[in-house]
């Protein structure tokens, strides 16, 4: 189900431009903005690179991408 909110007229603006560049809606945009802000909300030691690189390798596994890891084995 979907709520409808208020927002700036600048984030919107913005939202719009940078979804067309990202392939998104506008919505899913902005969805994405508030996703990524309260992950780094809830973990403020980490960069927005490395929520991102957690993300894709997330995703990567979920896609059959992973190699799984035994810590203590390798090089």
């Amino acid at each position: 189900m979907s709520t409808a909110i208020k927002i700036s007229d600048d984030i919107a603006k913005e939202a719009r431009i940078t979804a067309k560049v990202t392939r998104r809606s506008m919505a899913g945009q902005v969805e994405y903005w508030a996703y990524i802000g309260k992950i780094a909300e809830d973990n403020p030691d980490l960069s927005f690179s490395v929520i991102n690189d957690i993300l894709l390798g997330r995703e990567q596994l979920k896609g059959g991408l992973g190699i799984p890891y035994s810590f203590g084995e390798g090089d």
